[in-house]
């Protein structure tokens, strides 16, 4: 029945209670049938179903209005009269709007500023946190909380004569534990912070056991990995984080600032981006990957694996790089990029290498090698300065502690020109180093880190180096060949501390050199299987390039943290898959 349920006197819901005792109805809890909004949005119409096991007759009358129904299953749907119809109001209802979201706040925003928070001094707040330290004296305690918004502690003040002291004084409180704290900013007693503040009311949201694994003493970096899901709460990786984010968000200022258009690329392929065949392959056909064995895999007559049965029909595999994708998507919208997971199942257990990475890989359309070494120029200088600008203190944390002339060298960065020489040239400046290397230099190698560190660090005093056209044997197949017929237009940029940031190139425009250059790979890249890439040179090529960025690398670049299984909340490397 469609009853008004409000303001009318005559059908309010305690008349259709006493209905259901005259007329034998029963009401279960209230269902919609339907439900109509009018451009008042505090009223609306209902439109209740009545279920009445014992009722047998189609039509039943209800007094001041004339109903008529249909059985379905036991349950009889009333209508009525859009005049016999009548609003209801919100206010009469128990429905609550959702209240406005507001910014919480944190200790960066209380002690930020050239004021260091001594503008709040009077101000009554509320502090929300995890316990940092804590010092039991006679008369008065003290005890730090951080809430993770930046490297500072909040000083917290507490007397006896303050609500929930007792928690301290019982030990309920210790090292590890949340907490929420309320009181006063004064002016601190201490030279360490202007500020700190004096208790009124301190509770425990969550007890921490005695087993807790970071206390106040140092520990080592290799003993934090084994408690990745601790060590965000220590003051070295917290900053990691902070400075990572800030990297992450200056990296999307920058390109969105440019007029590139953030593309997401698939993170399953069937094709080898980099045709080395360092992939993950995804499968279905283990079916657990625990129980199965390979005597269940689906062979053909031949007892090769049979693809076909697989999920995707074919080998499919966990991308190295989002770069054949972005490329449709700038050949259509001109300038793109990519900021995704990519991994490379390589077994190398060194501190510049992981299973899991994140890859930014912009793609600008239009453009030749040189547009492209402007443009990782332009992006390095732009984030470097981000981070300088909006992570001051946690680049001060890693000045005192992780490196030491890490802001000058970051500096120079931001401020210096890049210095641009040909791989030929780099190879003649190795030669004639007056250092010995541990893999010998020769024309067609591939230069190793200790070769790219020595020509930034030392050859040209920490400057960034870009070395380009490098040979077409150490490669991919998507570059574009120079007129030599020995090289092509790729390029490498090179950071002090870290040697090779970036790679990029020129793509291969070029039809015919593209499908000749394919043809003398065919032995590692299945050509059938880049048609579609081979379709962009058939429709409307243009010359296009791009580069890549190995995001892990350029936290360690911007930190100073040595080992990139720390510029990653969880790395993943060969034997190790934790948290």
């Amino acid at each position: 029945m469609l009853a008004a349920v409000g303001r009318n006197p005559k059908i309010k819901l305690s008349c259709l209670q006493t209905l259901s005792s005259t007329t034998n109805l029963y009401f279960p809890p209230l269902s919609f049938h339907s439900f109509s909004s009018f451009s008042n949005s505090n009223k609306y119409l209902r439109r209740i179903c009545l279920v009445s096991p014992s009722l047998t007759s189609n039509k039943f009358d209800v007094p001041g209005y004339t109903c008529s129904s249909r059985r379905r299953s036991g349950r009889f749907f009333c209508s009525a009269t859009s005049s016999e119809l009548e609003l209801v109001d919100e206010k009469e209802t128990n429905t609550k709007k959702v209240r406005e979201f507001r910014k919480r706040l944190s200790i960066s925003v209380i002690k930020g500023g050239s004021e260091q928070g001594m503008d709040r001094l009077g101000q009554n707040i509320v502090v929300k946190g995890w316990v940092r330290t804590l010092r039991v004296q006679s008369s008065i305690t003290f005890f730090e909380v951080n809430d993770g918004s930046c490297l500072s502690n909040m000083q917290c003040v507490i007397n006896s004569d303050a609500e929930g002291y007792d928690q301290l004084e019982s030990g309920f409180i210790t090292t590890g534990a949340s907490v929420s704290v309320e009181g006063v900013i004064v002016a601190s007693q201490g030279s360490k912070q202007k500020i700190e503040l004096k208790v009124a009311k301190v509770n425990t949201i969550g007890k921490s056991d005695p087993s807790y694994p970071i206390q106040k003493k140092r520990v080592s970096k290799e003993f934090l990995r084994t408690k990745a899901h601790l060590r965000p709460r220590t003051n070295t990786f917290g900053a990691v984080a902070r400075v990572r984010n800030a990297l992450a968000h200056g990296t999307h200022k920058f390109f969105q600032e440019n007029g590139f258009v953030w593309v997401s690329t698939p993170i399953i392929t069937a094709s080898d981006c980099e045709g080395a065949g360092e992939q993950f392959c995804v499968t279905t056909l283990i079916g657990d990957g625990i129980k199965s064995s390979a005597n269940s895999i689906p062979k053909t007559g031949d007892s090769s694996i049979d693809w076909s049965k697989d999920f995707f029909g074919k080998p499919a595999f966990l991308t190295v790089s989002g770069q054949l994708n972005a490329e449709t998507y700038a050949s259509a919208l001109t300038d793109v990029y990519t900021f995704g997971p990519t991994f490379r199942a390589e077994n190398s257990n060194t501190s510049r290498h992981l299973a899991e990475f994140w890859m930014i890989e912009p793609e600008l359309a239009f453009a030749d090698l040189d547009d492209d070494m402007a443009c990782a120029t332009a992006y390095l200088q732009y984030v470097v300065r981000y981070v300088l600008e909006n992570c001051k203190e946690d680049m001060d944390f890693f000045n005192s502690w992780i490196e030491k002339g890490i802001i000058d060298r970051l500096n120079n960065v931001a401020e210096k020109d890049f210095v641009q020489l040909t791989y030929t040239d780099a190879v003649e400046l190795l030669l004639k180093a007056k250092k010995k290397f541990e893999f010998p230099v020769k024309w067609g190698c591939d230069l190793q880190s200790e070769h790219e560190r020595y020509i930034t660090e030392d050859a040209f005093s920490g400057t960034p180096v870009i070395i380009r056209d490098y040979p077409k044997d150490i490669k991919a197949f998507y570059m574009r060949q120079n007129d030599d017929g020995k090289t092509v237009a790729a390029m490498d940029l090179l950071v002090p501390r870290v040697g090779e940031l970036m790679g990029g190139s020129q793509r291969e425009e070029r039809l015919d050199l593209l499908e000749l250059r394919m043809d003398e790979l065919k032995e590692t890249l299945n050509k059938d299987s880049y048609s579609w890439y081979l379709d962009l040179r058939r429709f409307g090529t243009v010359p296009h390039a791009g580069f890549g960025l190995g995001f892990e690398r350029l936290v360690q670049f911007a930190t100073g943290i040595e080992n990139i299984r720390d510029a990653i909340p969880f790395p993943r490397t060969p034997g190790s898959a934790e948290f």
